[in-house]
């Protein structure tokens, strides 16, 4: 079973070649502040939910995202690591039958209802709601009374909110849209074809030295 996940998926559709060697080979590191700051982030709000703590001064500003997902009723969960196998079974996160992981960084579970938070520290643009998708099937593979999970990308530094609003009777339809992209991506890691696919990263934003398109 070849295990994936929503980065991984876009990593891949980005260029097969960048994704091969950074994520898979790790021949190339790519640059790691963004990403660091983001985890800073992320581990503060975690923190400030679980303890109801504010937030450090550089991050007052996001303390009431913070008040929206305490205020409500129900269980709460943070940074939750869910695998899901191709029979939309809950798993362990190294499971041998684990099809899909996703990590859900706020969950609040109240009977049939459930509401689940991404944060974002990058900027909005390209919104793909796949991923959200990804998260509502997680929270019902495993939490079996939720019937109804509202999700949501928070943009931090823009200050807005995306949503999306799924049914557990309903999820079949996104799932079919989406399994062409999960087979192509399964096939190529299978087949271990990764061919570059140039684009706007190559000139300034790709690591990959090796590739013939690099700084083009």
């Amino acid at each position: 079973m070849i295990a994936w996940s929503y980065s991984k998926l876009k990593g891949y559709e980005t260029c097969p070649r960048r994704y091969h060697e950074v994520t898979i080979l790790k021949n190339f590191v790519e640059d790691t502040e963004a990403p660091t700051e983001g985890r800073g982030v992320h581990n503060a709000l975690a923190h400030s939910i679980q303890t109801g703590n504010n937030l450090p001064e550089p991050m007052v500003e996001y303390q009431r995202y913070v008040y929206v997902v305490r205020a409500g009723p129900g269980d709460i969960f943070v940074e939750q690591q869910y695998a899901v196998t191709k029979e939309f079974k809950p798993t362990k996160w190294f499971a041998k039958d684990v099809w899909f992981r996703t990590i859900v960084d706020a969950l609040r579970i109240d009977g049939p209802v459930a509401h689940a938070v991404d944060w974002k520290t990058g900027k909005m643009r390209n919104v793909d709601v796949v991923q959200l998708m990804l998260v509502a099937t997680a929270v019902f593979a495993h939490f079996p009374d939720v019937r109804k999970c509202r999700t949501d990308f928070v943009w931090l530094k823009e200050d807005t909110t995306t949503t999306e609003d799924y049914d557990r009777r309903q999820m079949m339809d996104p799932w079919v849209e989406l399994m062409p992209r999960v087979d192509t991506f399964v096939k190529a890691t299978e087949e271990k074809n990764f061919p570059p696919k140039p684009g706007f990263l190559c000139k300034n934003w790709c690591p990959v030295s090796s590739c013939q398109y690099h700084g083009k």
